[in-house]
């Protein structure tokens, strides 16, 4: 198991974890930005976040089936953990702002499924793939991450989260800046600002 100190370390030299000013994708300000596919592009740093949440999902969840991540940021953790734990790993895609099954995908009727995201935030597309596992008649055994960056007043799941690393991310309106916030250079990096 990596220290919550080692994986950040991590998490900073791959440039997953970024300080300074940012507006993110809800258009809030923050000191810091999240993104994962920057750990994942090291798959030797990413290997050892990925086996301790694969250890920590073992140690909660006793009958895994089937694994459903959420394209895009879900796709390469859903992989790693499912090789991991040797379970079948599949991704469901967004079609007219929907989540879909396609490639021919399927979840058996009674399989026990969970959810694995790189990060959550709200818990919204994780949410949004519990309708698939419902539609199917499958049962969803809980929600798996990278890092939680979910907040009491954020979250929308219910059940426990199972993460390598909770991250608290502070966030504030354009009009309610902390002073030193307002010191540092504006960046944008969200993918929605990708044209």
């Amino acid at each position: 198991m990596l220290s919550h100190k080692k994986s950040l370390n991590i998490l900073k030299k791959t440039d997953a974890l970024l300080e300074g000013h940012f507006v993110l994708s809800s258009g809030l300000h923050s000191s810091k930005y999240i993104q994962c596919a920057k750990l994942l592009s090291f798959p030797s740093k990413a290997e050892k976040i990925c086996k301790s949440l694969a250890f920590k999902i073992k140690k909660n969840f006793k009958k895994i089936d089937l694994i459903l991540a959420p394209a895009m940021g879900g796709i390469i953790i859903g992989y790693e953990i499912g090789r991991l734990l040797k379970k079948e790993t599949i991704f469901c895609e967004r079609i007219n702002k929907k989540f879909i099954l396609r490639r021919g995908f399927k979840i058996k009727k009674k399989s026990k499924v969970l959810i694995i995201e790189d990060v959550i935030t709200t818990g919204k597309s994780s949410l949004e793939c519990v309708k698939l596992i419902k539609k199917a008649k499958a049962s969803l055994i809980g929600f798996a991450a990278i890092i939680d960056r979910s907040s009491k007043k954020t979250l929308k799941i219910k059940k426990k989260i199972i993460s390598h690393l909770k991250v608290e991310v502070p966030t504030y309106k354009s009009n309610q800046l902390p002073e030193q916030l307002k010191l540092i250079p504006i960046t944008k990096p969200g993918s929605r600002y990708i044209k």
